[in-house]
């Protein structure tokens, strides 16, 4: 890359990875050492590539493999004396130490250290390690020394049991798991999933306490790993909601799907059925009641620049990209069984969000059907609104990747959407402006902007509520036909899902459960597959997917 570019790539990123640094080291001298670490490592890397997609997530795995050198270093030399000196003071200290004592005992000794409490370690490596004095401890700590006499009693004890104790680490030291997906029901706060879920560890200590609680030893048992980094992570996931703290023990706060072949089937099988139904009544009727000719539905996207005097309406094609989804997700709401709410099962996190989380485990191994649907480059249903309208969107395997250039998260941009649209219906935007939504497909341009000019809409719009509620009623009528066979299709689905996931959860698995066939991402995508297969919806343009499954409705 060219030097100038990587510099400034570097620079932007100073404040973020010093902030990243200093959360996870003991002082500001070793967090400056760690993020002056990660920039000359980031910045040796890309001044020799040229195929970097994406300069933020390479950047941050730079960051997380230099943490973990960090982590492995600091645990390397976390003593100030010799380890011999260290196994016999822990022993009496006040005895000679003994050169020849054995190197095994030696390892374990430290390893054990991991295992005593936050508190005990720092009095154990202040008192043993550090040589510093028991009332200097104390006072650092801010308790009586009677407490810190105490707890070095307690530790030798611990010491001494760990060291008698066979410890025995489970799968997932040698087996660890992956995500295969995780994503969010409810709004986004100023971190993202990717922050919460960003290494291994992190995901298996979430996986190891899936179904049962256990304490950070127990944890750091079954992983194979020191109990110093569980706790970090465990306390990280905690604050943030992801694990829940009960006593010295910590059970997961959020659903992780084991997906095996017979479940996946099941639910394949569920929604092929259901949409089969469903999608092809919709299109159907859609197509035969002329409501697509309605002059509220509106839409002037066209394969060519637009045009200076006409504006044409988009193909019916296109539009129907956006009302399938829109009308599957959104209609029959009178149908659902609304008996648990979303404030009963979501969790309000620090950051601001306020959402449910689940994360999905998949075997390397599992073997599915060729008819397999899968969901590919799929986000949403999103949607925001102003009071007035509302965005909606989903993104897919056959819309282009809209990824937000601008950092703004979703709402954000929603919200910026919709002012504009209402700003526009008015007057005209700055010239910025008019740019920034062409560049995110919402909008096309011709002409000068000081003379002859035009703007032309390139999303689905319902101007009115009359025509919404004309549209949904629609797909309200097919739910209200099918309701006896999608409440068969759903009851053995349900009932394994459910199955799969701990008490304390099912209340959330449950809520989950209200949306399916409505404003659930699986149902939508097999609603579009089932019409792509048969014929009835075919493929949009290159110049159609920028756009693609976008609507603006009013509320």
């Amino acid at each position: 890359m060219n030097r100038q570019d990587v510099e400034k790539t570097i620079t932007e990123h100073m404040r973020p990875i010093f902030g990243f640094a200093l959360k996870r080291c003991k002082t500001i001298h070793d967090a400056e050492d760690l993020s002056q670490e990660i920039m000359i490592r980031a910045f040796r890397a890309l001044i020799v590539k040229d195929d970097v997609a994406d300069m933020g997530k390479f950047i941050w795995t730079v960051a997380y493999n230099t943490l973990s050198n960090y982590y492995r270093d600091a645990a390397k030399s976390m003593v100030g004396v010799s380890i011999d000196e260290v196994a016999e003071l822990i022993a009496d200290p006040n005895s000679e130490p003994d050169t020849d004592d054995n190197t095994e005992a030696i390892h374990r000794l430290k390893t054990e250290i991991a295992y005593l409490s936050k508190l005990q370690r720092r009095i154990v490596i202040a008192y043993y390690f550090e040589n510093r004095k028991q009332a200097d401890i104390a006072r650092e700590l801010g308790i009586p020394i009677g407490t810190v006499k105490w707890h070095l009693f307690e530790a030798k004890k611990e010491l001494k049991r760990g060291m008698d104790t066979m410890r025995k680490a489970s799968e997932l030291k040698f087996n660890p798991i992956k995500f295969h997906s995780y994503g969010i029901s409810g709004s986004v706060g100023k971190k993202s999933l990717d922050e919460f879920f960003r290494s291994a560890l992190a995901q298996n200590i979430c996986y190891c306490v899936r179904n049962t609680e256990k304490t950070i030893n127990e944890i750091a048992d079954d992983l194979g790993v020191s109990p110093v980094y569980v706790e970090t992570e465990v306390e990280f996931l905690e604050e943030y909601g992801f694990l829940r703290a009960q006593k010295d023990k910590y059970i997961i706060n959020f659903i992780i799907s084991e997906l095996t072949a017979k479940l996946l089937t099941m639910q394949n099988d569920m929604y092929k059925r259901a949409a089969g139904l469903f999608a092809n009544d919709l299109y159907d009727e859609l197509i035969s009641s002329g409501i697509l000719d309605d002059p509220n539905i509106l839409c002037e996207q066209t394969d060519r620049p637009i045009s200076l005097t006409e504006s044409p309406k988009a193909d019916m094609n296109f539009i129907l990209w956006s009302l399938i989804p829109y009308i599957a997700a959104l209609s029959g709401e009178k149908l659902m069984d609304k008996k648990i709410s979303f404030e009963e099962a979501a969790t309000l996190r620090p950051d601001g969000a306020h959402n449910i989380c689940h994360a999905s485990v998949v075997s390397d191994d599992i073997v599915l059907p060729e008819d397999y649907v899968y969901m590919k480059n799929w986000c949403g249903p999103m949607w925001n609104d102003d009071g007035k309208h509302i965005l909606w969107q989903i993104d897919s395997e056959w819309s282009e990747q809209r990824e937000k250039n601008a950092g703004l998260q979703y709402s954000d941009e929603a919200r910026r959407v919709l002012s504009l649209y209402e700003r526009e219906k008015e007057d005209l935007l700055s010239k910025d402006e008019y740019a920034w939504l062409a560049e995110r497909g919402y909008i096309k341009t011709n002409g000068d902007y000081g003379g002859n000019f035009k703007s032309s809409w390139q999303i689905v719009v319902l101007a009115g509520r009359e025509i919404r509620d004309k549209l949904l009623a629609v797909g309200e009528r097919i739910k209200a036909k099918y309701r006896t066979e999608f409440d068969t299709l759903k009851a053995p689905y349900a009932e394994a899902v459910l199955e799969s996931v701990p008490a304390h959860l099912r209340k959330v698995q449950q809520y989950e459960l209200q949306f399916v066939f409505h404003s659930d991402g699986w149902f939508l995508l097999h609603c579009i597959t089932a019409l792509l297969k048969n014929g009835k919806l075919q493929q949009p343009t290159l110049e159609q997917r920028k756009a693609l499954t976008t609507l603006i409705a009013d509320v």
